[in-house]
C-alpha cells in the first residue's frame, strides 16, 4: 500500500536528512520509512514525525521503498510533501 504511495505522490522527499529538514520546514502530510533499516538512523525520522506530528506508514523493504521512488538504491525514509 505504502510502495503506491510513494509512487503516486506528486513530490517526495528521499533520505533521513532531507525528510527531517521537511518535517522542520511543515511541508510534509506523511512520512513513510524501511522496517529493515538501521534503528538508529529510522530513530532520528520517528522522533520529528513525532515532534511534528506528522503520520509515519512502514514498509519492509529499503530496496523497494528506493525503487518506488525511482531510485537505484535503498531509501530509509520518504516524506511525502502536502
Amino acid at each position: 500500500m505504502s510502495y503506491e504511495k510513494v509512487q503516486q505522490a506528486l513530490t517526495v522527499i528521499v533520505g533521513t536528512k532531507q525528510t527531517v529538514k521537511a518535517l522542520k520546514n511543515g511541508i510534509v502530510s506523511e512520512v513513510v520509512i524501511a522496517a529493515d533499516a538501521d534503528p538508529k538512523v529510522k530513530a532520528k525520522v520517528l522522533e520529528a514525525t513525532k515532534e511534528y506530528n506528522v503520520a509515519v506508514s512502514h514498509v519492509d523493504s529499503m530496496q523497494k521503498l528506493g525503487r518506488a521512488c525511482g531510485i537505484e538504491v535503498g531509501a530509509v525514509a520518504v516524506a511525502i510533501k502536502k
